[in-house]
Protein backbone atom coordinates (compact mmCIF):
# COMPACT_ATOMS: atom_id res chain seq x y z
CA UNK A 1 0.00 0.00 0.00
CA UNK A 2 2.97 2.50 0.91
CA UNK A 3 4.66 1.41 -2.26
CA UNK A 4 1.77 2.61 -4.32
CA UNK A 5 0.91 5.31 -2.67
CA UNK A 6 4.36 6.67 -2.46
CA UNK A 7 5.86 6.81 1.14
CA UNK A 8 5.64 10.12 1.36
CA UNK A 9 2.26 11.22 -0.03
CA UNK A 10 -0.10 12.56 3.14
CA UNK A 11 -2.61 10.01 2.56
CA UNK A 12 0.42 7.13 3.36
CA UNK A 13 1.15 9.66 6.11
CA UNK A 14 -2.60 9.79 7.40
CA UNK A 15 -2.36 5.84 7.63
CA UNK A 16 0.57 5.22 8.80
CA UNK A 17 -0.71 7.62 12.01
CA UNK A 18 -3.82 6.06 12.33
CA UNK A 19 -1.94 2.45 12.70
CA UNK A 20 0.14 3.81 15.53
CA UNK A 21 -2.71 5.15 17.21
CA UNK A 22 -4.59 1.77 17.05
CA UNK A 23 -1.36 -0.01 18.32
CA UNK A 24 -0.81 2.62 21.19
CA UNK A 25 -4.87 1.76 22.04
CA UNK A 26 -4.58 -1.63 22.11
CA UNK A 27 -1.36 -0.99 24.41
CA UNK A 28 -3.41 1.06 26.62
CA UNK A 29 -5.95 -1.34 27.04
CA UNK A 30 -3.00 -3.74 29.05
CA UNK A 31 -2.00 -3.64 32.30
CA UNK A 32 0.09 -6.36 34.03
CA UNK A 33 0.37 -7.34 37.67
CA UNK A 34 3.15 -8.06 39.87
CA UNK A 35 2.61 -11.16 41.60
CA UNK A 36 5.15 -12.94 44.28
CA UNK A 37 4.31 -16.50 44.31
CA UNK A 38 6.26 -19.08 46.28
CA UNK A 39 9.39 -16.81 46.39
CA UNK A 40 8.68 -15.90 42.73
CA UNK A 41 7.67 -13.22 40.28
CA UNK A 42 4.80 -13.26 37.77
CA UNK A 43 3.25 -11.43 35.48
CA UNK A 44 0.02 -11.46 34.81
CA UNK A 45 -2.33 -9.29 32.93
CA UNK A 46 -4.55 -7.72 35.61
CA UNK A 47 -8.03 -9.07 34.01
CA UNK A 48 -6.73 -12.21 33.68
CA UNK A 49 -5.13 -11.92 37.00
CA UNK A 50 -8.69 -10.72 38.66
CA UNK A 51 -10.80 -13.73 37.38
CA UNK A 52 -8.10 -15.70 39.76
CA UNK A 53 -8.37 -13.42 42.65
CA UNK A 54 -13.09 -13.15 42.39
CA UNK A 55 -12.92 -16.90 41.92
CA UNK A 56 -10.98 -17.37 45.16
CA UNK A 57 -12.62 -15.22 47.56
CA UNK A 58 -16.01 -15.30 46.31
CA UNK A 59 -18.59 -18.03 45.78
CA UNK A 60 -19.18 -18.53 41.91
CA UNK A 61 -22.65 -19.50 42.78
CA UNK A 62 -23.48 -15.93 44.14
CA UNK A 63 -25.67 -13.20 42.22
CA UNK A 64 -23.76 -11.66 39.09
CA UNK A 65 -23.76 -8.57 40.82
CA UNK A 66 -22.03 -9.25 44.38
CA UNK A 67 -19.69 -10.90 41.89
CA UNK A 68 -19.05 -7.74 39.81
CA UNK A 69 -18.86 -5.92 43.04
CA UNK A 70 -16.02 -8.16 44.05
CA UNK A 71 -14.40 -7.68 40.97
CA UNK A 72 -14.11 -4.19 41.30
CA UNK A 73 -13.41 -3.97 44.83
CA UNK A 74 -10.22 -6.25 43.82
CA UNK A 75 -9.23 -4.33 40.71
CA UNK A 76 -9.73 -1.01 42.77
CA UNK A 77 -6.87 -3.39 45.55
CA UNK A 78 -4.53 -4.32 43.08
CA UNK A 79 -4.47 -0.61 41.63
CA UNK A 80 -3.94 0.97 45.25
CA UNK A 81 -0.77 -1.15 45.54
CA UNK A 82 0.71 -0.20 42.05
CA UNK A 83 -0.48 -3.41 41.21
CA UNK A 84 2.37 -5.32 43.01
CA UNK A 85 0.98 -8.05 45.37
CA UNK A 86 1.40 -11.66 46.58
CA UNK A 87 -1.53 -14.23 47.05
CA UNK A 88 -1.90 -14.30 50.83
CA UNK A 89 -4.47 -12.63 52.36
CA UNK A 90 -2.24 -9.43 52.90
CA UNK A 91 -3.14 -9.23 49.89
CA UNK A 92 -5.42 -10.73 48.27
CA UNK A 93 -6.29 -14.89 47.58
CA UNK A 94 -5.16 -15.53 43.91
CA UNK A 95 -5.27 -19.48 42.51
CA UNK A 96 -4.44 -20.24 38.54
CA UNK A 97 -6.32 -22.29 36.99
CA UNK A 98 -5.01 -25.31 37.75
CA UNK A 99 -6.16 -24.81 41.45
CA UNK A 100 -9.64 -23.44 40.43
CA UNK A 101 -9.96 -26.36 38.70
CA UNK A 102 -8.90 -28.98 41.85
CA UNK A 103 -11.38 -26.29 43.85
CA UNK A 104 -14.15 -26.47 42.17
CA UNK A 105 -14.19 -29.98 39.92
CA UNK A 106 -17.53 -31.23 38.25
CA UNK A 107 -18.62 -26.71 38.49
CA UNK A 108 -15.60 -25.58 36.92
CA UNK A 109 -17.03 -24.65 33.27
CA UNK A 110 -19.55 -22.99 35.10
CA UNK A 111 -18.05 -21.15 38.19
CA UNK A 112 -15.43 -20.08 35.56
CA UNK A 113 -18.10 -18.27 32.93
CA UNK A 114 -19.25 -16.88 35.88
CA UNK A 115 -16.05 -15.15 37.24
CA UNK A 116 -15.06 -14.48 33.39
CA UNK A 117 -18.35 -12.65 33.06
CA UNK A 118 -18.24 -10.74 36.08
CA UNK A 119 -14.76 -9.41 35.24
CA UNK A 120 -14.90 -8.81 31.93
CA UNK A 121 -18.74 -7.02 32.90
CA UNK A 122 -16.50 -4.49 34.73
CA UNK A 123 -13.59 -4.38 32.98
CA UNK A 124 -10.93 -1.18 33.91
CA UNK A 125 -13.38 -0.04 36.47
CA UNK A 126 -12.21 1.09 39.70
CA UNK A 127 -13.35 3.29 42.76
CA UNK A 128 -11.16 6.61 43.68
CA UNK A 129 -11.62 9.38 46.03
CA UNK A 130 -9.59 12.55 44.83
CA UNK A 131 -8.65 10.72 41.71
CA UNK A 132 -6.85 8.15 43.52
CA UNK A 133 -7.76 4.15 43.96
CA UNK A 134 -9.01 3.53 47.01
CA UNK A 135 -7.43 0.70 49.49
CA UNK A 136 -10.82 -1.65 49.32
CA UNK A 137 -10.49 -3.53 52.19
CA UNK A 138 -13.42 -6.32 52.33
CA UNK A 139 -14.54 -9.08 54.13
CA UNK A 140 -16.76 -12.19 54.80
CA UNK A 141 -19.46 -10.94 56.97
CA UNK A 142 -20.07 -8.17 59.13
CA UNK A 143 -22.08 -8.46 62.56
CA UNK A 144 -24.72 -6.49 61.71
CA UNK A 145 -22.50 -3.33 60.97
CA UNK A 146 -19.38 -2.63 59.44
CA UNK A 147 -16.11 -0.99 61.20
CA UNK A 148 -14.37 2.31 60.46
CA UNK A 149 -11.11 1.77 59.55
CA UNK A 150 -9.38 3.12 62.96
CA UNK A 151 -11.60 0.37 64.65
CA UNK A 152 -9.00 -2.28 63.43
CA UNK A 153 -6.43 -0.62 61.58
CA UNK A 154 -4.39 2.27 62.64
CA UNK A 155 -5.69 5.12 60.09
CA UNK A 156 -8.82 6.57 59.14
CA UNK A 157 -9.95 6.59 56.02
CA UNK A 158 -12.84 8.85 54.94
CA UNK A 159 -14.32 5.94 52.76
CA UNK A 160 -14.12 3.16 54.89
CA UNK A 161 -17.01 4.41 57.29
CA UNK A 162 -19.32 2.23 59.48
CA UNK A 163 -22.69 1.48 57.82
CA UNK A 164 -25.26 -0.65 58.55
CA UNK A 165 -25.28 -4.23 56.77
CA UNK A 166 -28.46 -6.12 57.80
CA UNK A 167 -28.12 -9.12 55.11
CA UNK A 168 -25.49 -10.63 56.36
CA UNK A 169 -27.79 -12.26 59.15
CA UNK A 170 -29.82 -13.78 56.41
CA UNK A 171 -27.31 -15.13 54.10
CA UNK A 172 -24.29 -16.15 56.01
CA UNK A 173 -25.62 -19.89 56.95
CA UNK A 174 -22.45 -19.46 59.79
CA UNK A 175 -23.48 -15.94 61.03
CA UNK A 176 -23.05 -17.15 64.69
CA UNK A 177 -20.25 -19.08 65.67
CA UNK A 178 -18.54 -19.90 69.93
CA UNK A 179 -15.47 -20.55 71.10
CA UNK A 180 -15.34 -22.05 74.74
CA UNK A 181 -11.87 -22.64 76.83
CA UNK A 182 -11.42 -22.93 80.94
CA UNK A 183 -10.23 -20.43 83.03
CA UNK A 184 -6.80 -21.63 82.65
CA UNK A 185 -6.43 -21.94 79.27
CA UNK A 186 -7.78 -18.24 78.60
CA UNK A 187 -5.18 -17.02 80.58
CA UNK A 188 -2.02 -19.05 78.99
CA UNK A 189 -3.01 -18.06 75.55
CA UNK A 190 -3.54 -14.24 76.62
CA UNK A 191 0.35 -14.71 78.21
CA UNK A 192 -1.05 -14.50 81.99
CA UNK A 193 0.19 -17.67 83.05
CA UNK A 194 -2.66 -18.07 85.95
CA UNK A 195 -6.39 -18.48 85.65
CA UNK A 196 -8.62 -15.98 84.90
CA UNK A 197 -10.37 -14.29 87.61
CA UNK A 198 -12.20 -11.20 86.43
CA UNK A 199 -13.34 -10.58 83.29
CA UNK A 200 -15.16 -7.25 82.56
CA UNK A 201 -17.84 -6.52 80.07
CA UNK A 202 -16.54 -5.36 76.60
CA UNK A 203 -16.06 -1.47 75.67
CA UNK A 204 -17.73 -1.73 72.18
CA UNK A 205 -17.54 0.78 69.15
CA UNK A 206 -20.42 1.99 68.02
CA UNK A 207 -20.30 -0.59 65.30
CA UNK A 208 -20.99 -3.74 67.51
CA UNK A 209 -17.06 -4.64 67.36
CA UNK A 210 -15.75 -4.87 70.41
CA UNK A 211 -12.85 -1.95 71.52
CA UNK A 212 -11.37 -3.49 74.43
CA UNK A 213 -12.16 -6.14 77.04
CA UNK A 214 -10.45 -6.20 80.53
CA UNK A 215 -8.97 -9.79 81.48
CA UNK A 216 -6.80 -8.99 84.38
CA UNK A 217 -5.45 -6.33 81.85
CA UNK A 218 -6.60 -4.68 78.96
CA UNK A 219 -6.34 -6.12 75.30
CA UNK A 220 -8.05 -5.25 72.49
CA UNK A 221 -10.60 -6.90 70.35
CA UNK A 222 -8.53 -7.19 67.53
CA UNK A 223 -5.67 -9.07 70.12
CA UNK A 224 -8.29 -11.17 71.50
CA UNK A 225 -9.83 -12.34 68.30
CA UNK A 226 -6.27 -12.76 66.45
CA UNK A 227 -4.92 -14.33 69.50
CA UNK A 228 -7.89 -17.31 70.35
CA UNK A 229 -8.59 -16.83 66.56
CA UNK A 230 -12.44 -16.50 66.61
CA UNK A 231 -13.54 -15.40 62.97
CA UNK A 232 -14.45 -11.55 64.05
CA UNK A 233 -14.05 -8.89 67.25
CA UNK A 234 -17.68 -8.85 67.14
CA UNK A 235 -18.50 -10.82 70.38
CA UNK A 236 -19.66 -11.56 73.57
CA UNK A 237 -18.21 -13.21 76.53
CA UNK A 238 -20.50 -15.25 79.36
CA UNK A 239 -18.78 -17.03 81.73
CA UNK A 240 -20.21 -20.36 83.44
CA UNK A 241 -18.01 -21.49 86.59
CA UNK A 242 -14.70 -22.69 84.84
CA UNK A 243 -16.42 -22.59 81.58
CA UNK A 244 -15.69 -19.11 79.33
CA UNK A 245 -17.84 -18.89 75.97
CA UNK A 246 -17.11 -16.64 73.59
CA UNK A 247 -20.04 -16.38 70.55
CA UNK A 248 -19.15 -14.59 67.92
CA UNK A 249 -21.07 -13.00 65.23
CA UNK A 250 -19.88 -12.54 61.60
CA UNK A 251 -16.34 -13.03 59.91
CA UNK A 252 -13.19 -11.22 59.26
CA UNK A 253 -12.37 -7.95 60.35
CA UNK A 254 -15.18 -5.60 59.44
CA UNK A 255 -13.87 -2.78 56.92
CA UNK A 256 -14.94 -2.39 53.72
CA UNK A 257 -17.25 -4.52 51.58
CA UNK A 258 -19.11 -7.22 53.51
CA UNK A 259 -19.37 -9.92 51.12
CA UNK A 260 -22.37 -11.96 52.13
CA UNK A 261 -23.90 -8.52 52.92
CA UNK A 262 -22.83 -7.63 48.65
CA UNK A 263 -24.71 -10.91 47.74
CA UNK A 264 -27.78 -9.97 50.29
CA UNK A 265 -28.16 -7.11 48.54
CA UNK A 266 -28.01 -8.66 45.05
CA UNK A 267 -30.74 -10.80 45.69
CA UNK A 268 -33.09 -7.67 46.42
CA UNK A 269 -32.14 -5.98 43.48
CA UNK A 270 -29.31 -3.73 43.87
CA UNK A 271 -26.51 -3.33 41.38
CA UNK A 272 -22.80 -4.01 41.70
CA UNK A 273 -22.05 0.23 41.40
CA UNK A 274 -24.99 0.73 44.58
CA UNK A 275 -23.53 -1.99 46.74
CA UNK A 276 -20.22 -0.47 46.39
CA UNK A 277 -21.25 2.84 46.62
CA UNK A 278 -23.10 1.69 49.94
CA UNK A 279 -20.16 0.11 51.79
CA UNK A 280 -17.55 2.74 50.48
CA UNK A 281 -18.45 5.94 51.59
CA UNK A 282 -17.97 9.00 48.62
CA UNK A 283 -16.68 6.99 46.10
CA UNK A 284 -16.31 7.75 42.42
CA UNK A 285 -15.51 4.88 39.34
CA UNK A 286 -12.86 5.47 37.22
CA UNK A 287 -10.99 3.26 34.21
CA UNK A 288 -7.23 2.79 35.02
CA UNK A 289 -7.28 1.97 30.31
CA UNK A 290 -8.63 5.55 30.27
CA UNK A 291 -7.17 7.44 33.35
Amino acid sequence: LFLWLGAGGKFAACVSEILVRETEDETADVQMVTLERNGERMEIELEEYLKGVVGSEMTPSYEMEALKAQAVAARTFVASRNYRVDDSTSSQVYLDDSQLRAAWKEDYEESQQRVAAAVDATRGEIMVVDGEPITAFFFASSGGKTANSEDYYSGELSYLRSVESPWDAEVDSDYVTQFQCSREELGNALGLNAPISVIEDPVRYDSGYVKSVTIGVSFSGREIRETLQLKSSCFTIAVDGDTITFTVKGFGHGVGMSQEGAQGMALEGYGYEEILKHYYTGIQFADVYNS
